[in-house]
């Protein structure tokens, strides 16, 4: 469907802007009004016959994680140039005229020109400019070409971003890789058997002495010393993916992924059973949450806590827990097999020398049976409903 060229010269190019910027908003791109600004400026910078460097400032200023640089060039084609977007078809059954960005930018130097002038409208009636703060961030249907909104079945947003507690702004993912390097930064380190070369220490590293003695004719002028190696505790982390914590899945997960680029830790997660998720915690595609829901197939089914920890100690970190490991546990602690079950694997876990800490969405301490009695081998409890509670934890975690 071709464009309407008397329906583009109706639409002022201010409104087409933020029609844009609605847009992106509407695919979870932070799209403000100072980042429109900045947008009108480069439009002016630019002007309306070089689209391509245009294209790479907006893109530039709009979009702030990897996701949205990926996502940028469908929803820039979709708006500017739908002609070209063939075989695809919008099922809210609206039709809106057709965008062309030079022209656009044309009519925005005019509209820019044209603000220069000296002001002719009667007194009282002076026009203001219309900004980004002028124009809603939803309804942008409704502003497009007066038609009446289509109720069709589908929306705009994508289906990963329009969950509820995944939609997360780039300065609370910025706070939260924060607070994790923060903790990683606190965990002590153990001592290992291995020495490492020092610049000062209390044990002679002879061997490497009498290498340096060499350029010295064999005198001994620069002693070598040697320390303990310390390494970085290994970290876990079991994370509950059951019906009962699905509103608490996103914050745990992104807590988890957060661990996982700065502490090199394993993930997983678990419901009726286990499974390790730490490749999809070191990627950044849009699509990671439904990847490691297909992982994880089987909601409704239950929570086997006690059988989780077991296969977990037992199969996937058998030759990895020693002594200093910390295991986090990211769950209600409600759990389906008998309440002795989770005392044991818990105990089995400690028993390799591992430390577990376990995480709660709740203020209080989960008054479930099974967790009651394995208080004993649990090192600590610790609440986790935001990134408050996280930052409030640091003081404990180390």
């Amino acid at each position: 469907m071709t464009a309407n060229p008397a329906a583009q010269a109706a639409c002022p190019p201010s409104e087409r802007l933020a029609g844009f910027a609605a847009l992106l908003r509407d695919h979870g791109l932070t799209v403000g009004v100072s980042e429109q600004q900045s947008m009108l400026k480069a439009a002016m910078f630019f002007g309306p016959v070089q689209e391509k460097p245009l294209q790479a400032a907006w893109r530039a200023i709009a979009c702030h994680s990897h996701r949205e640089w990926q996502l940028w060039p469908d929803v820039y084609e979709r708006f500017w140039h739908p002609e070209k977007l063939r075989g695809g078809v919008k099922v809210s059954g609206q039709t809106r005229p057709g965008r062309n960005l030079r022209q656009s930018v044309q009519a925005l130097h005019a509209q820019m020109d044209a603000a220069q002038l000296p002001n002719t409208q009667p007194s009282g009636q002076q026009a203001a400019p219309q900004t980004a703060g002028d124009m809603p961030s939803i309804g942008q249907d409704e502003q497009d070409a007066g038609t009446p909104r289509a109720q069709g079945g589908a929306s705009r947003t994508e289906a990963l971003h329009q969950r509820d507690g995944q939609m997360w702004l780039p300065q609370e993912l910025s706070t939260l890789q924060q607070l994790a390097r923060k903790i990683t930064a606190k965990l002590q380190p153990r001592p290992t058997r291995r020495w490492r070369v020092a610049p000062r220490g209390q044990r002679l590293d002879l061997r490497q002495t009498l290498r340096r003695s060499v350029a010295w004719g064999g005198e001994l002028m620069q002693p070598a010393w040697k320390v303990k190696r310390l390494e970085p505790p290994r970290l876990f982390i079991l994370a509950d993916v059951s019906r009962s914590m699905e509103s608490h899945a996103a914050l745990f997960l992104r807590v988890a992924r957060a661990f996982a680029l700065e502490a090199d830790a394993r993930v997983f997660v678990f419901h009726t059973r286990l499974a390790e998720v730490t490749p999809y915690m070191h990627s950044d595609k849009p699509a990671i949450q439904e990847k490691v829901n297909a992982v994880t197939a089987g909601f409704g089914g239950g929570t086997r806590i006690a059988a989780s920890l077991q296969e977990f100690a037992r199969k996937h970190a058998r030759a990895q827990l020693n002594r200093g490991s910390r295991v986090w546990v990211f769950s209600d602690g409600f759990d389906t097999d008998a309440p002795e079950l989770l005392a044991a694997a818990l105990q089995e876990v400690r028993a390799r020398g591992a430390r577990i800490t376990w995480f709660h969405p709740t203020r209080q301490v989960p008054a479930a049976t099974a967790l009651q009695r394995s208080r004993g081998s649990i090192e600590r409890f610790v609440p986790l409903a935001s990134l408050a509670d996280l930052a409030a934890a640091r003081q404990v975690l180390k």
